[in-house]
C-alpha cells in the first residue's frame, strides 16, 4: 500500500520536525510520502522543510506565494497526491501520527474516509464549545452521524480525494461532500495534545465562515446541477403572493377602502418585482452552474519539490 500524507503548514516551523519522524515511524511497512504545503508561512518554516527533505527521501513540498487557506492547500496536496490512501495531519502536533494504523484498519472494514473524532479535545473552552454546536448542527442538518468534522486528522481512499472539488473554506465539509457522492464515511477517536508550539491560527471570524460553509454546502449538494429550480420555487411564490395583494388592494380601492388597498398594491407591487429578481437571479445561477468554473491552483504555488531529492 502506498501512503500520502498531506500536512498544511503556515508558521510551525517548530513541530515539523517532530512530525516527520512521527509519521516516518508510524506508517509500518507501507510506502509512503509526506507533502507539506507552505502556505505562505513567514517563520522560516519553509526552510525547515528544505532541511527536513534533505534528511529524508519521501518528503515532498509545495510552496504557495502567500497565504491562501486551508482548503486551497488541501486541494494543491490532493491534486498532486499519489498512492492508494491519502491523509491529512496539522503541523501543530496536537495530533500524534502513531494513529495512522487505527486508520488503516477502519478504512479495511470498507469504509472510503475516516474522520478522527478528537473526544476528548485540549483546547480552550471558547475553542471548544463552538466546535460541539457546529459539529452539532452538520450532523443534523446532513443527516451524517460524525462527532468531529472539523477535525484534521482524516484518512481517504485516493479515489474521493480526487473527486472532491474543495475551495473557499469547505475543507471542514469533506466528509458531507464525499458521503454525497456515495462514499462511506466512518470514525474513530483519537488523542488529543495540548499545543506545544506556537498558536492558533484561528480567530473569531472562524465562526461566520463555518455557518456559512454549511449554508454553501447544504445549497450546492440539493441545488447544483439545478440552483434555476430553487430560485425559481421562491420567485413564483412571490410573483403569485404579489399579484394577489395586487387584485386584493384594486378590490379594496373599488369598495371606497382607499388606504389598505393602496397599501395592498403597495404589497404586491414589491412581492412582483421581488420574484421577478429573484427568477432573474435563478437564470443567472443557471447560466453560470454551465460554465464549471475551475481553481487554477498552480498560481498559488511558488515553487515545489517532488521525487528525492538529489545530492
Amino acid at each position: 500500500m502506498k501512503i500520502t500524507v498531506i500536512v498544511p503548514v503556515f508558521n510551525e516551523r517548530e513541530s515539523l520536525a517532530a512530525l516527520a519522524e512521527g509519521v516516518a515511524g508510524s506508517v509500518g511497512p507501507h510506502e509512503y510520502r509526506i507533502l507539506f504545503v507552505d502556505d505562505g508561512s513567514t517563520d522560516g518554516s519553509f526552510e525547515v522543510m528544505r532541511a527536513l527533505r534533505d534528511r529524508y527521501d519521501t518528503i515532498d513540498i509545495i510552496r504557495f506565494r502567500a497565504n491562501f487557506g486551508k482548503s486551497a492547500a488541501l486541494a494543491a496536496g490532493f491534486a498532486k497526491a499519489e498512492g492508494d490512501v491519502v491523509f491529512t495531519m496539522d503541523a501543530d502536533l496536537q495530533d500524534e501520527p502513531n494513529e495512522i494504523p487505527r486508520f488503516l484498519d477502519k478504512l479495511e472494514e470498507g469504509y472510503d474516509v475516516v474522520a478522527g473524532w478528537k473526544r476528548q479535545r485540549q483546547d480552550p473552552w471558547h475553542k471548544t464549545i463552538p466546535s460541539q454546536v457546529y459539529n452539532g448542527v452538520v450532523a443534523r442538518v446532513f443527516r451524517l452521524p460524525l462527532h468531529d468534522v472539523n477535525c484534521g486528522f482524516k484518512a481517504y481512499r485516493a479515489e474521493v480525494v480526487k473527486n472532491v472539488r474543495v475551495y473557499g473554506e469547505l475543507h471542514r465539509l469533506i466528509p458531507v461532500l464525499a458521503a454525497r457522492l456515495g462514499y462511506r464515511v466512518g470514525e474513530i477517536p483519537v488523542s488529543h495534545q495540548p499545543r506545544r508550539f506556537g498558536k492558533s491560527k484561528y480567530g473569531p471570524e472562524r465562526f461566520t465562515r463555518g455557518a456559512m460553509d454549511v449554508l454553501s454546502v447544504w445549497f450546492l449538494t440539493r441545488h447544483r446541477h439545478c440552483p434555476g429550480h430553487f430560485f425559481g420555487n421562491i420567485g413564483f411564490a412571490a410573483v403569485g403572493l404579489g399579484i394577489f395583494g395586487l387584485v386584493c388592494g384594486a378590490g379594496a380601492v373599488l369598495t371606497g377602502a382607499t388606504v389598505p388597498g393602496a397599501l395592498a398594491g403597495l404589497a404586491g407591487v414589491g412581492l412582483t418585482m421581488g420574484g421577478l429578481l429573484t427568477l432573474g437571479l435563478g437564470l443567472i445561477a443557471e447560466l453560470v452552474i454551465r460554465q464549471h468554473p475551475h481553481i487554477h491552483l498552480d498560481r498559488y504555488i511558488a515553487e515545489q519539490h517532488f521525487g528525492k531529492p538529489k545530492r
